[in-house]
C-alpha cells in the first residue's frame, strides 16, 4: 500500500539534502544553496546542485528528493530508504490499515473534487453571473493573465450551485461536504452552500494542490473574508497563500516576504515580487514560519505602518524568537502609514515596494523597537520593567549561545537608550561636561572599576546597568567591558575563574593583565575583600567616572528619593554622590587605594 503524502512530505522536510549527499560527494556553499561534482557519473567540474528539497545534476540529468538519492546511491528499495531516512528522522513508517487505507482514497479524491471546485468557480467568474467580480477584480488593477494564473473565481449567490456544477463528474453531497464546499443541512433541511457571491481565492498546499478557498464579498458587508472550514485536507495554522508559487520564486532568486491579505499576494506576483506569501487571514503561525524557513533561511515578514502593524510585528517575533537559530532568521519591513503592497504598487510602482525591502531591518535591530516602542520610561521601575522584558525576549531563543548574543544587543541599545538616567534617549546637556581628569587618570579608575568586577563578577547582576552607561575609555577598558557584559549574559557559573578564562580564550589576556596589575590595585579588587567592601570600593570609583553633569542630576534624584523615602540606602547613595562631586571640584586627581574602603 502507498505511504501516506503527508508522511513522505514530513519526512523529506525533516531530512536535510546537504547533510545526506555530503556523505557520498563533497559539496561546498553556492549561494543559497549546495554544489558538488556528481556520485552518479564521473566528472571533474561541479554540475550537481543541491537545493533545499531536491537535487539535480546538469551534466547527466540526474534529479530527485532524498528517497530518490537514497534509492540511485545505495541501490535500496523505496520502502528501504524509507525505514532508513525515518530511523534517521526519528519517525515510525505508518503501518497498513484497512481504515488507513480508506483514508488515502478519500484524500485522493478529496483533491479531485477542490481541483474541480476551483474550475467550476473560475469558468464562472466569466459568465455574464461573474462580471461584476471580474469588473472588481479589474479594477483593483488585476490583469486578466494574473487572475488566470491565480484561477480566481466566482460562487454565485443562487443555492445549490457548486452540487448542480460537480453533479456530472460523479461528486456527491457527502464529498463536498467533507471538503468544506457545502455546509450540513440542520432539522432536515438539506446541504446549502458554504460559499455564495463571493470572489474565490483558491488556496494550494506547497505541492500546488488545491486544499481550500478564501471567498471576499464584493462591497463593504461582514465578514470582508471566509475561509474554508478545517477538512481532512486543510488546516488554517499550516497553510500560506501562494506557498507554491513562492518556492518557484525562491528557487529563481526572490525575495520571500509574507504579507497581510490575497490581494496583496497576487498584485506582488503581478508586480515581479514571486516571493510573496500571506497567512490565512490570522496572524502568523509557528508552523507557517517553519514553512517559510523552508524555501528562504531569512524571509521578511512586510507589516502596515499603524499601531496594528506594530501589533503584529512584536506577535510575530514573540512566535518566531523559540525558533530561530544561527542558520534561520527574520527580517522586518514596514510599509508607509496608509498603504499595503496592493496600493503601493498600483499607485508609485514596484520601485516603491522595492525601497520597502531594501529598508527591511533584521530581526536583532527590530525587536528592540517592537518591545520597547510605546512603553513608558520615565520611572526606575519602568525602566527596570523594560529591562526585564528585553531579557526575557533574548532567553526565549532555544539556542544560548544566540541568546546570549541577543541579550547583548538588547541591553546595549537600553544604556545606549538610557545613558544619564533619564527615561527616554540621551539629549544634549544643559550643563557642560567639563574633562573630570586627564585622560591617564580616567583610565586608571576604569582599572581599578574593572579589576574589581573581574575578581568579583557575582556582582554584576547589581552593577550590570551602571557599568553599560559609563563613557570608558578606548582600547582595553571599552573591550573588556563589552566582554565581560557579554559573558555574563550567557555564563552558567558567575565566578572569576571562569570569567578570566572566557576573556583569555576571547583574546583578551593582555587586557586582563592590565587591569589586575598590582600597582595601586584597591582592597576591593582583592580576591579576600569583604562583599561590602568590594560593593563600595565599585561605587567609589563608578561615581568618579561618571562625570559631573550627570553626578549633578544623579544628586538631584538622590535628594528626592531620600526626601520621599528616608530609606538609609538613599542617605548613603546621596553622601557618596555628594562626595565624588566634591572630590571632582577639587580638582583630585585619583582614587587611593584606602579611599574605596
Amino acid at each position: 500500500m502507498a505511504l501516506p503524502p503527508a508522511f513522505l512530505d514530513e519526512l523529506r522536510a525533516r531530512t536535510p539534502l546537504p547533510g545526506l549527499i555530503g556523505r557520498k560527494t563533497r559539496l561546498v556553499k553556492s549561494g543559497r544553496n549546495w554544489k558538488g561534482c556528481c556520485p552518479f557519473h564521473g566528472e571533474k567540474t561541479p554540475s550537481f546542485y543541491v537545493y533545499d528539497d531536491h537535487f539535480h545534476c546538469f551534466g547527466c540529468g540526474a534529479h530527485g528528493d532524498a528517497i530518490t538519492f537514497l534509492m540511485r546511491a545505495e541501490g535500496a528499495s523505496f520502502p528501504e530508504a524509507v525505514e532508513r531516512l525515518a530511523a534517521e528522522a526519528g519517525m515510525e513508517v505508518p503501518r497498513p490499515s484497512a481504515e488507513q487505507a480508506a483514508r488515502e482514497r478519500r484524500a485522493r479524491d478529496l483533491h479531485a473534487v477542490m481541483a474541480a471546485a476551483a474550475e467550476a468557480y473560475h469558468r464562472r467568474l466569466f459568465l455574464p453571473e461573474g462580471r461584476p467580480a471580474l469588473d472588481y477584480l479589474l479594477r483593483r488593477g488585476l490583469k486578466e493573465e494574473t487572475i488566470r494564473a491565480f484561477q480566481l473565481g466566482w460562487a454565485p449567490s443562487g443555492r445549490g450551485a457548486i452540487a448542480a456544477d460537480l453533479r456530472g463528474e460523479g461528486v456527491s453531497e457527502e464529498q463536498l461536504i467533507e471538503a468544506g464546499l457545502l455546509r450540513p443541512g440542520e432539522a432536515g433541511d438539506p446541504p446549502r452552500d458554504f460559499f455564495y457571491a463571493r470572489v474565490m481565492f483558491p488556496i494550494r498546499d506547497r505541492r500546488g494542490r488545491v486544499i481550500a478557498f478564501g471567498g471576499r464579498i464584493l462591497g463593504d458587508g461582514q465578514p470582508k473574508y471566509v475561509n474554508s472550514p478545517e477538512t481532512p485536507l486543510f488546516r488554517k495554522r499550516m497553510g500560506l497563500y501562494g506557498l507554491d508559487l513562492a518556492r518557484e520564486g525562491a528557487f529563481r532568486g526572490a525575495q520571500v516576504v509574507a504579507v497581510e491579505g490575497y490581494m496583496d499576494v497576487i498584485a506582488l506576483h503581478q508586480a515581479g515580487f514571486t516571493g510573496a506569501v500571506a497567512p490565512l487571514g490570522t496572524a502568523l503561525t509557528a508552523e507557517q514560519l517553519e514553512e517559510l524557513w523552508r524555501i528562504s533561511p531569512e524571509p521578511c515578514l512586510c507589516f502596515d505602518g499603524d499601531a496594528a502593524g506594530a501589533r503584529a510585528a512584536a506577535r510575530a517575533a514573540e512566535v518566531a524568537l523559540p525558533l530561530i537559530s544561527t542558520e534561520r532568521t527574520l527580517r522586518f519591513a514596514t510599509l508607509p502609514a496608509g498603504e499595503d503592497p496592493d496600493t503601493l504598487t498600483a499607485r508609485r510602482g514596484p520601485a516603491a515596494f522595492q525601497a520597502v525591502l531594501d529598508g527591511a531591518r533584521p530581526m536583532a535591530e527590530a525587536l528592540y523597537g517592537l518591545i520597547a516602542e510605546g512603553r513608558p520610561s520615565a520611572t526606575p521601575e519602568q525602566r527596570a520593567a523594560l529591562r526585564n522584558r528585553l531579557t526575557g525576549a533574548a532567553w526565549a531563543i532555544t539556542d544560548k549561545a544566540l541568546a546570549a548574543e541577543y541579550r547583548r544587543v538588547l541591553l546595549d541599545r537600553f544604556f545606549a537608550a538610557f545613558r544619564g538616567g533619564r527615561g527616554g534617549p540621551a539629549a544634549p546637556r544643559r550643563i557642560a561636561r567639563p574633562a573630570i581628569a586627564e585622560p591617564a587618570t580616567r583610565a586608571e579608575r576604569a582599572r581599578m572599576l574593572l579589576a574589581i568586577l573581574l575578581r568579583h563578577p557575582w556582582l554584576l547582576p547589581q552593577v550590570e546597568e551602571a557599568v553599560g552607561l559609563l563613557d570608558l575609555p578606548d582600547g582595553p577598558p571599552a573591550q573588556l567591558r563589552a566582554a565581560i557584559l557579554a559573558w555574563h549574559g550567557g555564563a552558567e557559573r558567575v565566578d572569576s575563574e571562569g570569567l578570566i578564562a572566557h576573556l583569555a580564550r576571547c583574546g583578551l589576556e593582555d587586557a586582563v593583565a592590565w587591569a589586575l596589575a598590582p600597582a595601586g590595585l584597591p582592597l576591593a579588587a582583592r580576591a579576600e575583600a569583604l562583599p561590602g567592601e568590594v560593593e563600595e570600593g565599585f561605587w567609589h570609583f563608578f561615581l568618579r567616572l561618571r562625570g559631573e553633569a550627570d553626578l549633578i542630576e544623579d544628586q538631584q534624584e538622590a535628594r528626592r528619593i531620600l526626601a520621599e523615602t528616608n530609606d538609609p540606602a538613599a542617605q548613603r547613595r546621596l553622601i557618596l554622590l555628594t562626595e565624588a562631586l566634591e572630590a571632582i571640584r577639587r580638582g583630585e586627581a585619583a582614587a587611593a587605594s584606602g579611599d574605596a574602603a
